[in-house]
């Protein structure tokens, strides 16, 4: 009796495995890439009931975050302002600034029903996530770090994943972000702006003494000795600074000082986030 199917079909299961096998990986791939925050959160832009734009309040006008934001230095939730916030400014009997701008009604129509703006909310913190806003801003993480560029943008939009991979980077790593905190709103920031005679003069205003900022440059471990010819004064400390790091100011020098006077030492574990 005649084979009833062709020699070529002898090879199809294989085939057809190497193919579910191809169709697999590139499953795998685009739910890596694709099924992220990164991918799906930042550069979301939703908009808002009332036209706000932080890049005139903020980036021009100068309004500092917390003016706004104002329990965001001793709660762990950043509160979205009141109604009152902004009638304080435009609402008629309070202010001159377009007080009769149709593109403030609704402002004025919450300041007479008591009934808040329900805005519509941009960054998300999953249910599962534990996340304290007064921990990293009282420590030098500031708005930007997590926000972006706020004081550019006309509308708010998502800027970082804020993902669990995200946020490891930064707690591995808190030097790279860590900033003064007289530093925080400033939303303009950059290490090379600070004048090193004054960091160090606030970091001995602080209490910190010689010998540990000087560890801290020589990268040594506090605990450890330092050699004879160590700086013992602060001026040679400045001196030190200034040949370790050359003669503007980086963000690896803030950070390091910081990161160890301050103690910052971030959960590295599943407990810091998910309690």
């Amino acid at each position: 009796m005649g084979n009833l199917f062709p020699r070529w079909t002898n090879w199809l299961p294989l085939k057809l495995a190497v193919c579910l096998g191809f169709v697999g990986i590139g499953a795998v791939v685009g739910a890596t890439y694709y099924l992220t925050p990164k991918y799906y959160r930042v550069g979301y832009e939703p908009t808002q009931p009332v036209p706000f734009s932080h890049k005139k309040h903020v980036g021009e006008v100068g309004l500092d975050c917390r003016y706004c934001h104002s329990f965001v230095e001793v709660s762990s939730h950043s509160n979205v302002p009141t109604n009152q916030t902004c009638y304080n400014c435009h609402g008629p009997d309070k202010g001159q600034i377009k007080k009769e701008s149709e593109k403030l009604a609704m402002v004025r129509d919450a300041d007479k029903t008591g009934i808040p703006i329900q805005w519509t909310k941009v960054h998300r913190t999953p249910d599962f996530a534990y996340f304290n806003h007064s921990v990293h801003v009282n420590r030098g993480v500031s708005c930007q770090n997590c926000h972006g560029q706020i004081n550019e943008m006309e509308v708010v939009k998502q800027a970082e994943p804020h993902s669990m991979g995200w946020c490891l980077d930064c707690h591995r790593n808190p030097e790279n972000k860590l900033r003064p905190l007289d530093q925080i709103t400033n939303l303009t920031y950059k290490p090379e702006q600070l004048n090193r005679d004054t960091f160090y003069a606030s970091l001995k205003d602080k209490g910190i003494k010689e010998d540990q900022v000087v560890k801290t440059l020589l990268g040594l471990k506090q605990e450890d000795s330092l050699p004879a010819d160590a700086p013992k004064d602060w001026g040679k400390v400045v001196e030190l600074a200034a040949k370790t790091y050359g003669p503007m100011v980086t963000q690896k020098e803030v950070g390091t000082q910081l990161k160890d006077h301050w103690r910052v030492a971030p959960p590295e574990t599943c407990a810091a986030c998910h309690r």
